[in-house]
């Protein structure tokens, strides 16, 4: 039930985050779902693509470092206090969040929230101990 995504770390500089689009596009890679983070040096693209390994080997023969990692996609119906209702069952169990970003489906009634967490597994049993919806990633990579 996780999901595979790429970090990718930028020079903080015109045309670097063009180039490395242009790079995926050129390899028929597909974005799914993305967040950049910024420093005054630098910048980290996370992505979720349709195809991780050909994502990662072009962006490396580019010269791009890239990072794989694993996160966790969860259904929420797209409507004040969903994001809450996830929240509250992991701070149950101190679960903490390191970072979250989120995409709508083409449905427009759920959302999906990407999440990296410190205790992943255990999250996870949480989630769906309470009910909540955790995509494998073959749902999020559009396969």
């Amino acid at each position: 039930m996780k999901v595979e995504q790429i970090s990718i770390f930028l020079e903080n500089k015109p045309g670097g985050l063009e180039y490395a689009t242009k790079v995926l596009k050129d390899v028929g890679i597909n974005i799914r779902a993305l967040s950049l983070a910024d420093t005054s040096d630098f910048g980290i693209l996370r992505l979720i693509v349709n195809d991780t390994e050909t994502a990662a080997q072009a962006l490396q023969d580019k010269g791009f470092t890239v990072k794989k990692s694993q996160v966790v996609a969860v259904e929420v119906p797209d409507r004040p206090g969903g994001f809450h209702s996830i929240m509250a069952a992991l701070s149950t169990k101190e679960i903490n969040v390191e970072y979250t970003y989120a995409f709508v489906e083409k449905s427009g009634e759920n959302a999906i929230i990407i999440f990296r967490f410190d205790k992943t597994d255990a999250a996870i049993d949480i989630l769906l101990e309470n009910g909540f919806t955790v995509h494998a990633g073959e749902k999020i990579y559009g396969l």
